[in-house]
């Protein structure tokens, strides 16, 4: 029997709108205890930061070049993330002594599956070496080296979540709606199927800060304001990323932003809403058959404009919908306690990853570890 450790995950995800922090204990396999849970927002400055780091790292063509200006910018993301794990024990009442390791996922800034390149900033030893606790980070590159998409990656902690399901007979699929959303599906003989699904909020994030200044649409109600403009929606649900059946993983820059004059605020946020609920049910025409249930976690699942579209649209196909603190689960920590599970998984040695989840040849395990 595997030892169980007690880990913490740190996810900033493609919104890079803060960290998730959330600790769970577990093996690695099938036992979890879920933790508590802390995100930390991040401020407009670095958030602009961040952005000036992806216009930096189009111009890279090897996962460890740095120049001077990202260095810096890795620095203070490592530093904000030491600053997160001591915030999160000592408001949960928790000492580092009493915590086996850190799943550290960095922050994206490049990913480019054809060309199996992906670049994740954070520094995880220095992150150790500021926390005294150690880290296990940079997940998704040995996956790359083996013939995977070097994502999703939170598959593996999604299938040990859906034993409840699966007991019942009931083919599920967990809908993660961050920036790029993306399927996990279980099916009912436990075969595993995953990939990225599309835009989630990276579109309409984006328009609703190049129109107003604010980073997202709160519970979606601008867009519950307006209509659907059939053709801006057609135009990206006809992108090539949804033909064929070979599924690939996906950069935010993937889906251009509209244009400031394409559409009215209401109307484009609506728009881009109903995108991103057309594009999990396009994905999910791939799966091996259709979910009795989704499972809906991520930040898209508080824009009630976006899982109205979607509950429609998936309803229409004999499907429920559930969020996941109706399904049971804390759906902003999801994504925090897989980058946790994943740590552990990795500390044994066991697969992060699968040939139906990323393209890997055959179950891999990754990550750096960094001993305290």
């Amino acid at each position: 029997m595997d030892v169980i450790r007690t880990a913490i995950g740190l996810m900033s995800g493609t919104s890079m709108d803060g960290i998730d922090v959330a600790l769970i204990r577990t093996d690695g396999r099938g036992f979890i205890e879920r933790g508590p849970f802390m995100g930390v927002p991040y401020d407009a400055d670095f958030r602009g930061r961040l952005k000036r780091a992806l216009e930096i790292a189009c111009l890279l063509r090897d996962r460890s070049q740095r120049p001077a200006e990202l260095r810096d910018i890795e620095l203070e993301l490592t530093l904000r993330h030491a600053t997160a794990v001591t915030a999160f024990l000592e408001r949960f009442g928790l000492s580092a002594a009493g915590v086996d390791v850190l799943g550290f996922h960095g922050q994206t800034v490049l990913h480019r599956p054809d060309e199996a390149l992906t670049i994740q900033i954070g520094d995880g030893q220095e992150l150790a070496k500021r926390t005294g606790i150690s880290v296990v980070y940079d997940m998704r590159a040995n996956d790359m080296v083996h013939g995977g998409q070097g994502a999703p990656l939170v598959p593996a902690y999604h299938a040990a979540l859906a034993g409840k399901f699966q007991q019942q007979g009931q083919a599920v699929c967990f809908v993660n709606i961050g920036g790029i959303s993306n399927l996990t599906f279980i099916g009912t003989d436990g075969r595993i199927s995953a990939f990225d699904s599309g835009p989630g909020n990276t579109l309409i994030d984006q328009w609703v800060e190049m129109q107003t200044g604010r980073t997202y649409d709160p519970g979606g109600e601008i867009g519950g304001r307006g209509k659907v403009v059939a053709g801006l929606a057609e135009r990206y649900l006809q992108s090539q990323f949804f033909r064929g059946n070979i599924r690939r993983s996906l950069d935010r820059g993937d889906f251009a932003p509209l244009r400031p004059e394409e559409a009215s605020l209401e109307d484009g946020a609506r728009t881009l809403a109903h995108v991103a609920a057309a594009s999990i049910i396009k994905s999910a025409g791939f799966l091996p058959e259709t979910p009795a249930i989704y499972i809906v976690c991520g930040g898209g699942r508080l824009n009630a404009t976006v899982m109205a579209e979607f509950s429609a649209m998936a309803g229409g196909l004999g499907s429920r919908v559930l969020s996941a603190e109706e399904a049971g689960f804390d759906g902003d920590a999801i994504e925090a306690e897989a980058w946790a599970y994943l740590a552990v998984r990795s500390l044994h040695g066991l697969p992060l990853t699968f040939p139906g989840t990323t393209g890997v040849a055959a179950p891999v395990s990754g990550g750096v570890i960094v001993e305290a």
